[in-house]
Formats: C-alpha cells, structure tokens, sequence
C-alpha cells in the first residue's frame, strides 16, 4: 500500500526524531567512554582528552611508549558533547530547546560554542605544557595538524556568529544570507572536525585501549553524527534555498 503524502511526511519526521535521538547519545556516549579510558586526575595530561571531549571530544591520543613514560599523545580534537548539542539546538526534531524562541535558542548555540572554544584552548594548552616537560615534538602527524586546524577555525567561526547575535555589527548583510554563510562554515568546521577523529581514532593508543567491537562503535558516533548535522543543514538552508527558485 502506497504511503500518503502526510504518513510519508510524518515518517521521514519519525526517522529524524530518532537519527537526532541517536546523535544525542553518540555525543553524550563518546566522551564519556574517553573520560574512562583517559582517567582524570591520573596524571597532567588526562585533563586534555576530558576537556577536548567536553569542547570537540578528544579521544585519547597516543604513542608507543613504555607503560612508565608519561604518555604524550598527539593533539587531536574530536567533535561530540558541546559542539554537537550547540548545532542539534537547532534541530526541529531533535533539539532539547524546541520550546524556545529561535532568539533563545541562537543564545544558547552560542553559548555553548563559547564553552566548548574555551574547554579546546584549556586542552591545548595542556598537552603543549606536557610536551613540553617530556621534551616530545609537536604536531608531527596529520591528525596533530588536522586537530590544531580545527580549533583555530572553530574559533574563528564562533566570532563569525556574533553579527548574528547582535544584527548591528551585521551592518548592511542580509540575516538570511549571513545565517546561510554562518551555517555552511560551521559545517565545514564540524566535518573538520569528525575528520580529526577519525584520524585519532586511528592511533596505536585508541587501537589498543578500544579493541574490536568497541572500537567501530566508536568511529560510529562521529560518523552518525555527521551524518545528522549534516541533513539537518542541508534541510534548513540548502534545500530551502533550492526549493524557492
């Protein structure tokens, strides 16, 4: 039996509620398992990784050495708690502030953008004052290179949004145009940073700590993620955008 255009419509609606459901445990679930394997507290670099998952979750990072060297993995930010929810507070099937106003939900956006640039600068500087007391190099991988890319964009991209939040620094632009633009670089950003993820979710240390099964569950969350940013985007503004010409 063909489905109607409504029970079609109210499907697809079904199905985005649940991808978004889904999105909010990948982003939740993922820095949580980071934050145990990472073990706050254990050492000067354990508060990296659980800053960066709290800001773009950072999976832990790491290298060869003998279980009595300090570890002193490579930067790698990785995108799920603060960033995820601060694109998903948009969402009109997923977002937890469906209720608010579009004005309260873009303060909240910010907010938590704000947080989670200020939780990947603390993280950071972390890992470089570690490095630094071990004497190892810095950004000698792609994912290092990748990693410290994407938290400067990031930052970046944050600033950009402040026309949107205060219409007088936007001058003469259009806001639907300046939404598209702020919308299309953060998702660049995003995938940016999912793409860091993936490359440190790759390391010798996250290979070891997350075998098998774990280890694909894993690079599923920035990949599920994405994937949910990535419709919920392209519905709000690029399919919009065609729709009307």
């Amino acid at each position: 039996m063909a489905l109607t255009a409504e029970s079609e419509s109210r499907l697809f609606r079904s199905l985005r509620a649940a991808a978004g459901a889904a999105a909010h445990a990948a982003a939740l679930g993922l820095p949580a398992g980071v934050a145990v394997l990472a073990r706050p507290g254990s050492s000067l670099f354990s508060w990296h990784p659980l800053l960066m998952a709290l800001a773009v979750s950072p999976g832990p990072r790491g290298g060869g050495r003998a279980p009595e060297a300090p570890p002193t993995p490579p930067l790698r930010p990785q995108v799920s708690l603060l960033m995820t929810e601060a694109l998903l507070a948009f969402s009109p099937e997923a977002s937890p502030l469906r209720g608010l106003s579009r004005k309260a939900k873009a303060r909240a956006h910010w907010v938590l953008q704000a947080l989670a640039v200020l939780c990947a600068a603390l993280g950071l500087g972390l890992v470089a004052y570690n490095k630094h007391l071990h004497g190892t190099g810095h950004l000698r991988t792609w994912h290092g290179r990748i990693g410290l890319l994407t938290v400067l964009y990031f930052a970046v991209q944050s600033l950009g949004g402040l026309p949107l939040l205060y219409p007088k620094l936007a001058g003469s632009w259009p806001p639907g145009k300046l939404r598209l633009y702020h919308a299309t670089a953060g998702l660049v950003g995003y995938l940016l940073g999912c793409a860091s993820l993936t490359l440190g979710m790759c390391s010798l240390w996250f290979t070891t700590a997350a075998r098998g099964a774990a280890w694909y569950l894993a690079v599923l969350c920035p990949v599920l993620t994405s994937l949910v940013v990535m419709n919920q985007v392209s519905n709000a503004y690029l399919y919009r955008k065609r729709s009307q010409h």
